[in-house]
């Protein structure tokens, strides 16, 4: 799961939302630099991140697709959910995606002074480029993958990911339905014990 994913399963605490936002540049005991509330949705992240990692259908979704890009399939499997998630959004929320996004943008700079300076200089570009909007159509999510792939450590071919994704469309499709409401059940639970 990615940023849209991840702010969705938050619910509307908006201490969860940021945490769950920022956790993947908040390491090890960094946590701890956080007020409680904002560690929930850090905690919260991580488990997501888990039970997604360790779900069998992400694991066969990754199985076709680590011919393409090897040990970055995990995180093109990320977007992929993400577009899907975007695509169908109407099925999950009754606020437009336009207006969520708009709302958590906003969310984001009232709280830009707490957030790690990775996700600050990110910022910017996110809001300017509505990524969240955007993961629901090709153009966007192809954006999303050129930058990733001009960003990688070592060759990860993440600006084919697009035409994969056209190529294996109703197979992620398939995988993001029979996951999605599962992920949706299990981190509401989770919140729960928060």
């Amino acid at each position: 799961m990615n940023f849209l994913a991840h702010l969705y399963l938050s619910g509307t605490d908006h201490s969860l939302m940021i945490g769950n936002f920022i956790a993947d540049s908040v390491k090890g005991k960094e946590i701890l630099e956080f007020d409680a509330e904002i560690q929930k949705g850090i905690q919260l992240h991580r488990h997501i991140d888990y039970f997604t990692d360790t779900h069998p259908v992400i694991s066969d979704g990754k199985k076709i697709l680590a011919p393409y890009f090897g040990k970055y399939n995990a995180v093109v499997m990320d977007i992929y959910m993400d577009h899907f998630l975007a695509k169908d959004w109407v099925n999950y929320s009754n606020v437009p995606l336009t207006s969520y996004a708009a709302s958590v943008y906003s969310l984001l700079e009232e709280h830009e002074a707490i957030l790690p300076e990775r996700i600050q200089q990110m910022l910017p570009y996110m809001i300017r480029q509505d990524w969240l909007s955007n993961y629901a159509n090709f153009y966007g999510i192809e954006q999303v993958f050129k930058g990733m792939s001009r960003r990688a450590s070592f060759e990860s071919h993440m600006e084919d990911a697009t035409e994969v994704l056209k190529k294996h469309y109703a197979e992620m499709q398939a995988s993001f339905d029979l996951f999605f409401p599962q992920l949706v059940l299990d981190s509401t639970n989770f919140r729960e014990l928060l």
